[in-house]
């Protein structure tokens, strides 16, 4: 036989083998976007109630709720900024007592869901918490004390969690300058203010802006610390249009505006991301600059002063809190929360992981130019669940369950004679599905960097000994993949366990979790109650910290 005809027909053999796990990849893209679509059909709903309901919203809180939100993405988007690129600037380039400890406890408040840190705040600083109570001991009845429900509340809380994102992009980006472009500032006449604005900054630019877009999406994705500071937002009015007005389409068509301002924080996380590969190369060989006397000293208590506010002294409170109630509160009502919150988050981390591992797999192989372009596409696609915030991707969800419910009814009814009621949707596979979407970026990030460590020889052995891409994946790259995938098997746990949004609008009947539980607690302002299950989720939630820490930190200079 010719040999160009073995090797066309193995080609198409090969083809052909990878066809099913191609067309997993067009489906799992499917599901994210069919939603997002769904939810921007609803305009075309627009009935009698619906025009009554935003007329309603016009006449009273619409104005509100776009200069909140605008109000709150200008604020968190200034303080993550300040916060994260002072503390990466001094953790990076500078050195001073307590530096190495730093580089990594500036990381921890990642584990402090939002609505945590919003309700200990709260709880501390009332009227009746115990920063108030000692002011008014130490200088009388009488002193002030700004308003601890405004909006700026609401900015402290959320740039307080958030800032690590900036701080961990613009490190790296620091980490990589060295001291390299402020020297040269230094001899072209510049000051060392000068040299950081003009050459420093402009260089870690997209890193910063990357970082910023990220905490941005998780501010316009927030619900639980909004409601906690009853700070109206577009989620809070997904929720409102929803449980209190009863009108699913308009919550569609809040959630559609709410889309408008994450597209545009997309835009810049990906701009900032195509832009970063012009940060300099790493200088680990040079040293940082000694901070000496009161700079060194005041460098130490402005980075304690940000770890005990944004960590340390909330993580204590709670602890004093569940210390108070744990005889009470350490139940099997407890014990039923924690279940369900395991349960769910074992469930979803093993889907979402292997829906990372097959799109991953399906980048890796044979196809034509066109081809390839359609896959990367419906990939991209795949992974746009981390910038839909978990209210949105709930209504998308929901109101597509609720067409394929009434579809399933009439055929059933049509065809068969048969009554069914719907049981898709407030289904634990409809949970599950808005977890695995909104968390499928998380989980293929570390797969894929898992797959980009592998040796290309040793799979193209195996496919020369006729192996098919079932059993290629199986027996030769999940063995090898094992740290990516545990990885990405923990950071979804983790992250589904904190989901607050989506779980209390789309739990089943029954499945409250310890994040339902915090926001049950919260809303009736018993603020040690919630201390329990909230100790819970911030030990369970250091755990990818510390993983980020130990794989993900940048090498000194």
């Amino acid at each position: 036989m010719n040999p160009s005809t073995v090797l066309a027909s193995s080609t198409v053999g090969r083809s052909f083998g990878s066809l099913p796990w191609k067309i997993i990849s067009y489906l799992i893209a499917a599901i994210v976007i069919i939603p997002i679509l769904v939810i921007f059909t609803q305009w075309g709903t627009v009935g009698y109630g619906e025009q009554a309901i935003w007329q309603h919203l016009f006449n009273t809180k619409l104005d509100r709720l776009l200069l909140n939100t605008v109000v709150l993405l200008f604020g968190v988007g200034f303080g993550v900024t300040l916060l994260g690129v002072s503390l990466a600037w001094l953790c990076s380039v500078c050195d001073f007592p307590g530096r190495r400890v730093f580089e990594w406890a500036l990381m921890l408040p990642l584990a402090i869901p939002a609505y945590v840190m919003a309700f200990v705040f709260l709880g501390m600083m009332n009227y009746a918490g115990p920063v108030q109570t000692a002011l008014r001991g130490w200088f009388g009845q009488d002193v002030y004390f700004p308003n601890v429900q405004g909006s700026g509340a609401v900015i402290v809380v959320l740039s307080l969690v958030l800032y690590p994102y900036v701080y961990m992009l613009a490190r790296s980006a620091f980490v990589a300058q060295g001291r390299q472009i402020l020297d040269a500032g230094r001899i072209l006449g510049k000051s060392y203010w000068q040299a950081f604005f003009r050459l420093a900054i402009p260089v870690a630019r997209p890193a910063i802006v990357a970082g910023i877009a990220l905490a941005l999406m998780e501010t316009l994705a927030d619900f639980g610390a909004v409601s906690i500071f009853n700070y109206d937002t577009f989620t809070t009015a997904i929720y409102d249009a929803w449980y209190g007005l009863f009108n699913l389409a308009v919550a569609a068509q809040l959630a559609s505006l709410l889309l408008l301002f994450v597209a545009l924080m997309l835009v810049l996380e990906q701009k900032g991301r195509a832009q970063a590969r012009y940060i300099q190369k790493s200088s680990r060989n040079l040293r940082p600059y000694q901070l000496r006397g009161g700079r060194a000293l005041a460098a130490s208590a402005y980075c304690t002063g940000i770890f005990l506010i944004a960590f340390a002294l909330p993580f204590a409170q709670l602890v004093l809190w569940a210390m108070e109630i744990v005889a009470e509160e350490f139940n099997p009502r407890y014990w039923s929360f924690l279940f369900n919150t395991l349960g769910l988050g074992v469930i979803a981390a093993l889907a979402t992981t292997v829906f990372a591992l097959m799109l991953a797999y399906v980048k890796r192989l044979p196809g034509a130019a066109r081809e390839r372009r359609w896959q990367g596409l419906a990939i991209r696609v795949s992974t746009l669940g981390y910038a839909l915030p978990g209210s949105v991707l709930a209504v998308g969800i929901i109101l597509s369950f609720t067409l394929l419910d009434q579809a399933l009814v009439s055929a059933a009814r049509e065809m068969f004679s048969l009554s069914i009621r719907p049981f898709l949707v407030g289904s634990l596979f409809a949970l599950v599905l808005a977890y695995s979407t909104r968390f499928m970026a998380v989980a293929f990030a570390p797969v894929e960097s898992g797959f980009e460590r592998i040796n290309p020889t040793v799979i193209e052995a195996a496919k020369s000994l006729g192996s098919s891409p079932g059993r290629v994946l199986r027996q030769v790259y999940v063995p090898l993949l094992r740290p990516g995938i545990l990885t990405a098997l923990i950071i979804v746990f983790v992250d589904v366990m904190k989901e607050m949004p989506a779980t209390l609008i789309m739990r089943p009947f029954g499945w409250d979790t310890l994040a339902v539980r915090i926001y049950q607690m919260t809303a009736e302002g018993q603020w040690e109650r919630a201390a329990l299950p909230s100790v819970t989720l911030i030990l369970l939630g250091l755990i990818p910290v510390i993983l980020l820490i130990r794989s993900g930190r940048p090498a000194q200079i």
